[in-house]
């Protein structure tokens, strides 16, 4: 009796490995450049959702495994849609909404977001290293929104990459579409760090851990408060940002902190 052989598995598109109170979340599509398909927009967006309720978890790490860290949208897939009665609208609008979803959760994400980035992050890739708290770079790392080069200006990127830098720097890499060196987008303001090639990974853990050695209950009410006031007046940016400190300075870890410094010790934070 002979047996057909077995259906192949395909490795999972996003990979979690949580080492101490840092979540690594690594992107899974090495072959297709690790673009952002719709079952891995789905499985990030899903997978950080599911991190804001895990107290345990004080940092998250983004990498992605092989050459390229993210082409952006698997325009494979979306050639596919094309295929639809409607054109695939239908499937481009869910998409992209899907896409803002997964961003925004990692804005809206209690934890800080550290991208570590190796080869090219290149549209919706370089919208997912914009929309992260900080960013470390190999050295021979790429950045571009290359969209205008296939008729296709790069709309959703532009909302994180414009967030990031300045008008007149995301317009010339919106309108050009020309790739910008690891040293330059640090210039720009699109990555914190550039480090020897091969080591972004590394650098990006150690600054993880310095992170998670702080009070997390004061590094969650910053973050919040530092992307609420990002959209505010300057008035009533300061108006939110002076109740939010006064509801810090009255934190557990506020005063033991205070108290730590003034006593000169190391504080014992209860991240509340």
């Amino acid at each position: 009796m002979t047996h057909s052989p077995s259906p192949e598995i395909a490795p999972p598109a996003l990979l979690r490995h949580d080492r101490g109170g840092i979540a690594r979340l690594t992107l899974n599509r090495p072959q297709s450049r690790n673009a952002l398909s719709f079952a891995l927009m789905t499985t990030l967006r899903d997978t950080l959702r599911q991190i804001a309720t895990e107290p345990h978890v004080r940092v998250v790490v983004i990498d992605a495994e092989g050459p390229v860290f993210c082409a952006g949208h698997d325009l494979r897939e979306m050639t596919d849609w094309r295929q639809a009665e409607d054109g695939g609208r239908d499937a481009f609008a869910k998409a992209f909404a899907l896409c803002a979803e997964m961003m925004q959760a990692i804005v809206t994400l209690p934890q800080p977001v550290i991208a570590a980035v190796e080869g090219m992050a290149t549209a919706a890739g370089c919208q997912l290293v914009a929309s992260c708290d900080l960013a470390v770079a190999g050295e021979a790392a790429g950045f571009c929104t290359p969209g205008v080069h296939i008729g296709l200006f790069c709309s959703t990127p532009m909302v994180a990459l414009s967030r990031n830098v300045s008008r007149k720097q995301a317009m010339e890499m919106l309108l050009l579409g020309e790739r910008i060196n690891a040293v330059r987008a640090r210039d720009f303001g699109l990555v914190n760090r550039v480090v020897d090639a091969g080591t972004a990974l590394a650098e990006a853990f150690k600054l993880a851990d310095v992170i998670a050695s702080k009070s997390q209950h004061a590094l969650r009410v910053g973050k919040k408060a530092f992307y609420e006031q990002a959209e505010m007046p300057l008035e009533k940016a300061y108006q939110h940002a002076g109740a939010v400190m006064v509801e810090n300075m009255l934190s557990h870890d506020a005063e033991e902190g205070i108290g730590a410094f003034v006593d000169k010790r190391d504080p014992a934070w209860l991240d509340r």
